[in-house]
């Protein structure tokens, strides 16, 4: 195994008295590729700081291999001491280092250079510490939440970046996607302490809920032993004190190792109030369009939602995605077209801009609407505590502020706050921002469970593959389409069309060549070199055939990513190779076909 360099050993760090690392380690090695998870709150990116050598741990040791470069992307990234974005990035680059990358990175992120980092947004903001991270190619990449404020061609697009680059990287991400296609390796912290699987993030939960799993069972062991011990304090026959005192001791023991013993946080416990029963049509949409200035954002669009649909809304920034979803909730009026919404509908939006939540409320004002300790839930009530618990927040955090809260706090209280409230319409704009994966677990199944009717927006691909019946896809310009089914549903559907039109396009070019052949004089036979590449172009398909098939056999074979990325990247492009020549291959041999009936007809 490749020696480390950069590791983090026995690192423990208190918030004032409250312990948040208790022995966590962090060990990378060139070229590694491992992601950090675990809940909000468990220490994640005050890992990551002590790592990027940001926050200095009470206690243990960090090890960095001299001459080695590291690059830390954080979450709040300050641009106000520079003039314009691109001085920003320009910044991050060492002597020797590629100047136009730090061009070729803001314009793949979608920005000039010249904003003003006084009065960019907040996503902005985001993007370009992104490509001031990027831009050097070091050694190291610490990456907190890199996909936050992205959409999703960009996502796709930072993947397929983040692949090509040799430096090592360890990422935190509530995007699964992002996380299973990325990683190699998994360190996940879980009460101060970390714990590492030796395999990508698509392998870790299964593992993590075998561990917990087996710590409930040895738990529950340990207090039957205990039951045991204690018994025979009570009942036992007397003996020799020596052996008495050891067993007492022993007992001791177990009751300290009992106590010692650190339990897992509880789950989130999402519960919904119902309101009554919509109707079968939610919404029926007829030729919907909208445009600003010269602007088109929506051109005429039609469809119809029913009770119980799973509607999910995609496209890049700026595509329109909220403009269309204002329009078919009815809080918008389209130029043209009509929105016939159904009856009985109670509409609850959950929306990203969290707007609804005063800073300088406290949780608890935040959740009784300052009208008490009681939160009202539909139609029944509960202490603001014990509702609290719920969602993760502990009791001393019922009079902290919001503007203390995490991004992740305020995440679990936007759908606490919204999911007291009757609805059979959920809406919801972006809502696994900054939620963390068991957060976005529960939110999975409620949304799946949910008796309404749900429309969500949002960039993230496992969520929708997950919770999605229909996607509406932006296709630019102001055109949506809607597929059946969920995000790779509709990535699968979207190809076959564009493949479909590719053929149209293709055959009608191979009509105007063989017209035009049709025109000209003609022997009424093939060329001896046409002739035998007709003869002979099967069999060579027929080989490439039989090559793509041993390749995907070889792609598949168990742990070959984990074992042998170099192997399995090699056998990826020989397959993309294969695919093409067997592409060309066949329409080789459809346009000589289509000549030789031309000819002989």
């Amino acid at each position: 195994m490749a020696p480390p360099i950069l590791f983090l050993k026995n690192i423990h760090l208190n918030f004032g008295a409250t312990p948040l690392l208790e022995g966590a380690d962090l060990s990378i090695s060139a070229g590694e590729r491992l992601c950090l998870v675990g809940r909000n709150g468990s220490g994640k990116s005050t890992l990551l700081k002590v790592a990027a050598g940001q926050v200095e741990a009470d206690q243990g040791e960090r090890f960095v291999q001299p001459g080695t470069t590291i690059r830390y992307l954080p979450q709040e990234p300050d641009l106000t001491s520079y003039k314009d974005v691109l001085s920003y990035v320009e910044a991050g680059l060492a002597p020797g280092d590629d100047p136009y990358r730090a061009h070729y990175l803001l314009e793949q992120l979608k920005l000039t250079g010249q904003e003003d980092p006084k009065i960019i947004s907040g996503g902005e903001a985001r993007r370009a510490a992104l490509a001031r991270t990027l831009a050097p190619e070091p050694d190291i990449l610490l990456l907190d939440e890199p996909t936050n404020h992205l959409d999703l061609p960009v996502i796709e697009w930072l993947e397929k970046e983040l692949r090509s680059l040799r430096s090592a990287m360890v990422i935190i991400s509530h995007d699964r996607r992002f996380l299973e296609n990325l990683s190699r390796k998994t360190l996940w912290i879980d009460r101060g302490e970390t714990r590492e699987i030796d395999k990508g993030f698509g392998f870790f939960e299964d593992w993590r809920d075998e561990f917990l799993e087996q710590e409930v069972l040895d738990r529950h062991k340990l207090d039957r032993k205990i039951v045991r011990e204690e018994h025979w304090v009570v009942h036992g026959v007397s003996g020799r004190r020596k052996r008495n005192m050891k067993r007492l001791n022993d007992l001791g023991g177990l009751r300290k190792e009992r106590s010692e013993q650190k339990k897992v946080a509880g789950d989130v416990k999402i519960s919904v109030a119902e309101a009554a029963t919509s109707g079968k049509l939610v919404a029926k949409v007829k030729g919907i369009s909208k445009s600003f200035g010269d602007r088109v954002v929506v051109k005429p669009f039609s469809t119809i939602i029913a009770r119980g649909d799973r509607l999910g809304i995609v496209g890049p920034n700026g595509a329109g995605k909220t403009t269309l979803l204002n329009m078919l909730t009815g809080r918008l009026e389209p130029d043209q077209g009509t929105v016939q919404l159904g009856a009985n509908l109670d509409v609850l939006v959950l929306d990203q801009k969290r707007e609804a939540l005063d800073p300088n409320w406290t949780l608890g004002e935040a959740l009784t609407d300052g009208s008490g300790d009681m939160v009202a839930i539909g139609d029944t009530r509960k202490h603001v505590i014990a509702y609290m618990k719920d969602f993760l927040f502990t009791p001393e955090q019922v009079r902290t502020p919001i503007h203390a809260l995490s991004g992740g706090e305020r995440g679990r209280l936007m759908l606490a706050r919204g999911l007291r409230l009757p609805s059979n319409l959920l809406v919801l704009d972006e809502p696994t921002n900054d939620l963390d994966l068991e957060t976005l677990d529960l939110l999975q199944e409620m949304v799946a469970d949910y008796p309404g009717t749900v429309i969500v927006v949002s960039h993230d691909r496992d969520f929708l593959d997950r919770v999605a019946t229909s996607i509406i896809a932006s296709n630019g310009d102001g055109e949506w389409t809607e597929y059946v089914g969920g995000y790779s549903d509709m990535v699968a559907q979207r190809d076959g069309l564009a493949g479909a039109k590719q053929g149209r396009a293709k055959d009608a070019k191979l009509k105007e060549q063989t017209g035009a052949r049709a025109k000209s004089p003609s022997k009424g036979k093939l060329s001896y070199k046409h002739k035998f590449a007709l003869e002979n172009l099967p069999k060579k398909i027929e080989e490439l055939t039989n090559e793509i098939e041993r390749l995907n056999n070889a792609l598949t074979k168990d742990g070959l990513f984990e074992r042998e990325p170099d192997r399995f990247n090699q056998l990826a492009e020989k397959l993309a190779e294969t695919e093409a020549a067997h592409a060309k291959c066949e329409d080789e041999w459809l346009e000589l076909e289509m000549l030789r009936e031309e000819l002989e007809g």
